[in-house]
């Protein structure tokens, strides 16, 4: 099933540090009561715990009770469900991506910049292996949170070409301005949607989180920005002949440069 429009829920939400079971109740209400028929449902990176760097007493596998919840709620609402979970993987821990469908598939994208400065590369591994997605039509590219400082890793090439840039984040309320500024230089440079989801509240560490939740057109125009602080699920819908119309007339993506990522695997 191709869409030319596409819904996605925004959950802005505050998290509930280090408590799987209550994440999961807490989310699990939320998208029950969701109005109206959204496509794509994003939660925000490490929805289950916080930006925890305590993966050794709350990561799992990908038999997890909250990917049970995650294919549960996919179903019930006929929509793609993402977020980020910390993983298990082999004899390490990674910063996971995970997106959900209807029929139960189920994709996975491991965070390839890890977050130096709050300690993320002591605790996890980088991934290196981009994911591309087909859904309803519509090419989607996810990432999680510091990747977003990252241009060339997002670079839109012929060989790497979706529609919408779309990111799950716990990124700070003092960086709040870096936030906002590069989705929108992300969303003209690459003339793609960016969708961005980050959650509000303070975590175990004691870092606060304004929230600035975002869905930015292809030419960095905000179509949403969520309140600053507050709980939010909201629904947006973009347009697939919009963006296809403005990429035709003005095509800067066919002066792009070329180049190559030495270290990146296939997607």
């Amino acid at each position: 099933m191709e869409k030319e429009q596409l819904s996605v829920a925004l959950l802005q939400q505050d998290l509930i540090w280090e408590n799987p079971e209550a994440n999961r109740d807490k989310f699990d209400s939320l998208i029950r009561g969701l109005e109206g028929n959204p496509d794509i449902i994003v939660m925000p990176e490490m929805f289950s715990t916080g930006f925890s760097m305590n993966p050794a007493q709350h990561a799992s596998d990908m038999n997890q009770p909250m990917l049970d919840a995650m294919k549960e709620w996919s179903r019930l609402k006929n929509a793609a469900i993402c977020g980020s979970l910390m993983m298990k993987h082999d004899n390490t821990f990674v910063n996971r991506f995970v997106w959900v469908e209807p029929n139960a598939e189920v994709q996975f994208y491991d965070k390839a910049h890890l977050f130096r400065m709050g300690e993320e590369n002591q605790h996890y591994t980088a991934g290196n292996k981009r994911l591309l997605i087909r859904f309803r039509g519509w090419n989607i590219a996810p990432f999680v949170c510091y990747d977003l400082r990252f241009p060339v890793w997002l670079r839109r090439t012929p060989e790497f070409d979706y529609d919408m840039l779309l990111f799950v984040a716990n990124w700070p309320e003092r960086r709040t301005y870096h936030w906002r500024t590069l989705a929108l230089a992300r969303a003209i440079e690459n003339q793609s949607y960016v969708v961005a989801v980050n959650r509000v509240g303070v975590d175990g560490y004691g870092v606060s989180y304004q929230g600035d939740s975002q869905v930015v057109d292809p030419l960095g125009m905000p179509i949403f920005r969520a309140d600053d602080f507050k709980e939010v699920a909201e629904t947006v819908t973009i347009s697939k002949n919009n963006l296809l119309e403005y990429r035709k007339n003005f095509p800067a993506w066919a002066d792009a440069d070329p180049f190559f990522i030495p270290s990146l695997q296939p997607y």
